[in-house]
């Protein structure tokens, strides 16, 4: 259930660009996070290269790609390595989609609380509490 941000800068103008950029962080993130690709968001913006300054001068300038993206998870489910193993593979794979990727180009697992984090209308601590009474009553039955 991550929401996903991405904004990046590229002189690579294909059609399908936001597209293929939200299937790779959406698959990235399913094969590495272990986060469910049907409940994951993803909203992906693009910056003119003009307007995106790393190292005292622009992108345009540089000749070079960014990205910046931000992924929202629940507290406590991936470990130091799925991250360290989800920020490499990332990288790599918006290289590939991007252009030579400017080496400021970041990468955030934001980890938040199960109690302020949800989607339709359920925190992520509600699901859980939800799925434990349900394994409980099959169990009973």
């Amino acid at each position: 259930m991550p929401l996903i941000s991405v904004t990046y800068s590229s002189s690579r103008q294909a059609p399908s660009l936001k597209a293929d950029i939200a299937a790779a962080v959406t698959e990235l993130t399913a094969s590495i996070l272990r986060k469910d690709p049907k409940v994951t968001a993803v909203i992906v913006k693009s910056v003119d290269a003009a307007d995106w300054f790393a190292g005292g001068s622009s992108l345009a300038e540089q000749g070079l790609a960014s990205f910046w993206l931000d992924v929202h998870v629940s507290e406590g489910t991936n470990t130091k390595d799925e991250k360290a193993d989800y920020l490499a593979a990332t990288f790599r794979r918006m290289g590939e989609l991007l252009g030579p990727l400017h080496h400021e180009s970041y990468l955030y697992v934001d980890e938040v609380r199960g109690d302020a984090y949800g989607f339709g209308g359920l925190t992520q601590e509600r699901r859980y509490i939800a799925g434990k009474l349900e394994v409980a009553a099959r169990s009973a039955a």
